[in-house]
């Protein structure tokens, strides 16, 4: 019975990495329902107002379009993910000004956090 659990175990280990693949005891759903789970949860988001297009195929979902949100195309890769994707293949351009933003956000270069003491009674 040992044994069994160690095969086990090394099959999942030797299997994709869970960053791009569904969890082994994931029961993977048909083309057609992935797609309508992901464009439901599209829908109701914030990243729905960019247009973005998802095709899905043998369960590995496609993004495509552009954002002037940098964040957006890492959150519709998250979508994916969640709504059950066995793989994201994440074609979403970020727009010029998305990508001066970001860069302007971190141009001041390394910030240092305050610590600040307690006072120190008489």
């Amino acid at each position: 019975m040992a044994l069994m659990s160690l095969v086990g175990s090394a099959v999942t280990v030797a299997g994709a990495s869970p960053s791009k693949s569904a969890p082994a005891s994931h029961i993977r759903m048909s083309d057609p329902e992935l797609d309508r789970l992901i464009h439901m949860k599209l829908a109701k988001s914030k990243i729905g107002k960019d247009g973005f297009t998802a095709k899905v195929k043998n369960g590995i979902v496609t993004w495509e379009g552009s954002t002037n949100v940098i964040q957006h195309k890492g959150a519709a890769t998250r979508m994916a993910r969640t709504a059950g994707a066995v793989q994201v293949v994440n074609n979403i351009k970020i727009s010029d000004a998305a990508r001066q933003k970001a860069s302007g956000n971190f141009g001041g270069g390394a910030r240092r956090a305050q610590v600040t003491s307690p006072p120190i009674p008489n």
